[in-house]
C-alpha cells in the first residue's frame, strides 16, 4: 500500500470548521474536544484533519493549508459553488470563508475556510511546466498580459493583476498591437468586476467598444470580454 500524507490544518472553532466542510460535501469522520481538540473530514477518498493552533501561536489571517489534486476541477468548483450559494444566499467571494472564481481552461481554484486555511484544488493533469513569471519569449504589452494572467489565475491576486495591466497598458499603448490593446481592456473589465469596481469595468468596455476592430479581432477578444459578464453573473446569481 502506498504512503498517504494527511494535512493537519489549524482551527480556532472546530465545530464551525467541520460544519463548513460539510457544506462542501465532506463527511465528518472524527470530532472530539477531550482530552484534546481534533477533527477530520473526508471526501473522494481525501482526508483533511484539524487541530488547534500551537499554544501561544495566533492563527494567521490566511495561509495555504494544502493542495488537493482532483480528476475534474471544473466539476468540483461547480459543486462547491452551488453548495455555498445555497447556504449563504450568494457566492462568498470575499473575506472568510470564500471561493475563488473559475475561468474556462483554468486548472485550479482556491477555497478559504472560516479559519483562514486556503485549500487549493488542482486538476491532476495540470501541465508540469507552468510559466509562473511571464514568458521570456514575449515583450511589451503581450508580456504584461501574460504576467497578469499568472497573477490572476495562479496567484489569485486580482488587485496585483489589475495594477500590472493598467500600468502596462499605459506604458505600451502606443507601440502595442491593436489586438493586444483590446485584450488588455477586456481583461481590465473582468478584473474590475473581480475587485468590486463595476464603474471601472464599464469604462473599459466602453473604450473597447469604441475601438475599430476587424471581425477577426473582435472574435479573438470575445471570450476575454465575456469573462467579465460571466464573473458578474457568478457573483450575483441566487
Amino acid at each position: 500500500m502506498a504512503d498517504t500524507a494527511v494535512p493537519q490544518l489549524w482551527t480556532g472553532d472546530l465545530a464551525g470548521t467541520l460544519d463548513f466542510y460539510k457544506t462542501l460535501g465532506y463527511t465528518v469522520t472524527h470530532e472530539q474536544t477531550r482530552p484534546y481538540v481534533y477533527g477530520a473530514v473526508q471526501d473522494h477518498g481525501c482526508a483533511l484533519h484539524f487541530v488547534p493552533a500551537p499554544k501561544d501561536t495566533a492563527l494567521p489571517i490566511e495561509h495555504v493549508g494544502c493542495l488537493v489534486m482532483v480528476d475534474d476541477v471544473a466539476s468540483r468548483h461547480q459543486t462547491f459553488t452551488a453548495a455555498l450559494r445555497a447556504r449563504y444566499g450568494k457566492v462568498p467571494a470575499k473575506g472568510y470563508p470564500r471561493i475563488t472564481r473559475f475561468r474556462p481552461g483554468q486548472s485550479r481554484f482556491t477555497v478559504v475556510d472560516p479559519a483562514g486555511n486556503a485549500v487549493i484544488y488542482i486538476q491532476h493533469d495540470e501541465p508540469e511546466e507552468v510559466e509562473y513569471g511571464g514568458s521570456k519569449e514575449l515583450e511589451g504589452l503581450a508580456r504584461v498580459l501574460d504576467n497578469a494572467r499568472i497573477l490572476r489565475d495562479f496567484k489569485i491576486d486580482y488587485k496585483a493583476a489589475f495594477r500590472v495591466l493598467e500600468v502596462g497598458l499605459g506604458r505600451f499603448r502606443a507601440e502595442a498591437s491593436r489586438l493586444d490593446r483590446a485584450r488588455a481592456l477586456a481583461a481590465l473589465a473582468e478584473l474590475s468586476v473581480a475587485t468590486d469596481a463595476p464603474d471601472r469595468a464599464e469604462q473599459f468596455r466602453a473604450e473597447l467598444r469604441a475601438m475599430e476592430l476587424s471581425d477577426e479581432e473582435r472574435i479573438a477578444v470575445a471570450d476575454e470580454l465575456r469573462a467579465s459578464d460571466d464573473l458578474a453573473a457568478w457573483l450575483s446569481e441566487k
